[in-house]
């Protein structure tokens, strides 16, 4: 529904509705005849006079109550659309002018708009949409999934206004569906649905490249594989043989993601009950009309821990004996030297004896002049070498002693150095 200038009011409708202008031609009760007439002002077409139609438009009808006067539109069209004239055949001729607007939900045109097109990654692609409608829909992107639209310049937008879609340098994230959505204003806003394929050789990726596995085991071993078209994806040992799963020792599968991310593979070997012949390299492979590719994962065996029997040993417990450190004590003179010094001093002893007992046998000599004794003036003379060499006898002797005690100082200190 919508409404004109000069306050008159249409409904628009494409089945059997009609447009109510009869409050244009409200006519003042008076004495003279008078008709009232309907004309379209663009065409210059006369519609209806009086109670009668004029055009050959059968869509068109006119009625009256008391002083209003109605011209119906059934089926209205965008060709209906324009200026309306109702006139009173008066003298002077009265008129008034209404104009009728007819509003067109949007449609969306097949051509040009863009079908699903398919591109290799790396070039550019332009997606076009056209779409009629009055007033003159707007035209907005949209990916169907609701993920933002990556832009080469690494922007990603939610969404693009504008009748042309732009992409340089196409890669796997732009691949799937987008919207071209048209609205007015005017209801129902309708869109269409353009896929966007994108061709690439396969790719793999694999997350684990050794594992590790015991015997008797069950272990997975994984690859992530992106390819369009659609890759053929298998496994195979060192020797190129091709792993199947018909014999229960191996089970291949694969799981794609048919709503998102359609051209990813997840490749998974399961090997139950791993045996020495189970070790080694293993191979997933990926190909379509592109290229192909492959990955490798090494199977390494984990050697499984042996339980051995405890055995108990005895272990001899070492004795700790602890010294004591003792004060030292003053060393005790040793019988062996004690002789020998006694030895010493009796011989000097002896040796003085000897001496005075010559001095006694000899005879006396007097000195003439003062009359003493020349024996005893002599006797005088030798007592001084004879102390003299005393000493030297005990000094020698001391000697003796103290070098032989020190020979036993130093044996004790180092036995007791040993003990400690």
């Amino acid at each position: 529904m919508d409404y004109m200038d000069n306050g008159c009011q249409y409904i628009n409708g494409w089945l059997l509705e009609v447009i109510d202008i009869g409050t244009l031609c409200e006519v003042s009760q008076t004495s003279m005849v008078t008709e009232v007439a309907w004309l379209q002002v663009n065409t210059q077409t006369i519609l209806t006079i009086a109670i009668h139609v004029i055009t050959k438009n059968h869509r068109i009808a006119v009625s009256h109550s008391d002083h209003t006067w109605y011209l119906h539109i059934r089926e209205v069209r965008e060709s209906d659309q324009g200026d309306y004239m109702c006139q009173i055949n008066t003298d002077p001729m009265i008129s008034q002018v209404g104009h009728l607007k007819i509003v067109v939900p949007p449609d969306i045109l097949d051509y040009p708009t863009s079908t699903d097109m398919v591109v290799r990654e790396g070039s550019s692609v332009i997606l076009r949409c056209a779409a009629t409608g009055s007033p003159m829909p707007s035209i907005t992107w949209k990916r169907e999934t609701g993920e933002l639209i990556p832009f080469g310049n690494n922007e990603e937008v939610s969404s693009v206004n504008g009748s042309i879609l732009n992409i340089t340098r196409v890669n796997r994230l732009h691949m799937g569906a987008y919207l071209c959505i048209a609205s007015n204003g005017v209801p129902p806003t309708v869109s269409k649905r353009i896929m966007l394929i994108v061709h690439f050789p396969p790719m793999i990726t694999v997350q684990n490249q050794l594992v590790g596995s015991q015997e008797g085991q069950i272990i997975t071993l994984e690859c992530h594989s992106e390819a369009f078209p659609k890759s053929i994806n298998y496994w195979t040992r060192e020797n190129n043989d091709i792993i199947s799963s018909g014999d229960g020792k191996y089970e291949v599968s694969w799981s794609d993601n048919l709503h998102m991310d359609a051209y990813k593979t997840h490749m998974k070997l399961t090997i139950r009950e791993v045996g020495p012949l189970d070790y080694g390299s293993y191979k997933c492979i990926a190909k379509n009309s592109l290229g192909s590719t492959d990955g490798t994962i090494k199977l390494y065996r984990i050697d499984t821990p042996t339980t051995q029997p405890q055995t108990t040993t005895t272990t001899p417990t070492p004795t700790v004996i602890k010294v004591e450190k003792k004060p030292r004590a003053k060393p005790k003179l040793l019988p062996t030297v004690a002789s020998n010094f006694n030895e010493i001093i009796d011989a000097s002893k002896s040796h003085d004896h000897e001496n005075s007992g010559a001095q006694l046998r000899e005879r006396p000599k007097t000195d003439a002049k003062s009359g003493r004794n020349r024996n005893s003036d002599k006797n005088d003379r030798l007592q001084p070498d004879k102390t003299a060499q005393s000493m030297s006898s005990k000094s020698a002797a001391i000697l003796s002693f103290t070098s032989s005690h020190i020979g036993t100082f130093i044996i004790i200190i180092i036995t007791l150095t040993k003990l400690l």
